[in-house]
C-alpha cells in the first residue's frame, strides 16, 4: 500500500495478519496430461476395436466421453482460480475476493464492531464462515477444505480478538 508523500503507515494500520485463502486441487497439470493421455490411449485401442468390427458409432462415442472429461477438467480448474485475501489491523479488517473470472470484490470492516460466525455439523464441521458487522455479511473460505477451514477459522478468531484488545 503506497502512501501519500511517502508517509509511513502508523502501527494501528500495518495488518498484524494475513491470509490467502485458495481452494485445493489433487490434481496438477502434469496428473492431468497424463490422465489425458491414458484416456486418450484407451479411447483410441478401444475405438480401433470397435472400427475393426464394424460398430463404427462407438468410435465416435467414446471420444465424446473423453472430450466431457476434459471439459469437466477445465471448469473444475476454471473454479480453482478463485481467491480470498483477508487482513486484519487494529483499525480495518479487510477483504477481498478475487472471483474465477477475475472479478474483484472489497469489503471493510472496523475489526471492533465485527463478528465472525462459523457454523458447524458435528460429523463435517465448520460448514460455514461468515465476518458480520455494520449490517453486512460476507461468507469467507467457503470453498476450503475442512481442515483448512479449521485450521483458518482458529488463526482468523485469534487475529480478531488481538484487533479487539482481548
Amino acid at each position: 500500500m503506497s502512501h501519500p508523500y511517502g508517509a509511513q503507515p502508523e502501527a494501528s494500520e500495518t495488518p498484524f495478519f494475513r491470509a490467502l485463502l485458495v481452494p485445493h486441487r489433487s490434481l496438477g497439470r502434469t496428473g492431468f496430461l497424463v490422465l489425458m493421455a491414458t484416456l486418450l490411449a484407451g479411447w483410441m485401442f478401444c475405438g480401433i476395436l470397435f472400427l475393426s468390427i464394424g460398430a463404427w458409432p462407438v468410435f465416435g462415442f467414446f471420444g465424446l466421453d473423453v472430450l466431457l472429461v476434459y471439459l469437466a477438467f477445465r471448469l473444475n480448474y476454471r473454479a480453482g482460480r478463485a481467491r480470498e485475501e483477508i487482513s486484519v489491523s487494529r483499525t480495518a479488517l479487510d477483504i477481498r475476493q478475487i472471483a474465477p473470472s477475475g472479478r474483484t470484490r472489497e469489503h471493510r470492516f472496523n475489526p471492533f464492531w465485527t463478528r465472525f460466525r462459523i457454523s458447524r455439523h458435528d460429523e463435517i464441521g465448520i460448514t460455514a464462515m461468515n465476518v458480520e458487522g455494520e449490517g453486512r455479511r460476507v461468507a469467507v473460505g467457503s470453498f476450503l477444505n475442512p481442515d483448512d477451514r479449521e485450521s483458518f477459522a482458529t488463526a482468523f478468531s485469534r487475529a480478531l480478538a488481538t484487533a479487539k484488545g482481548r
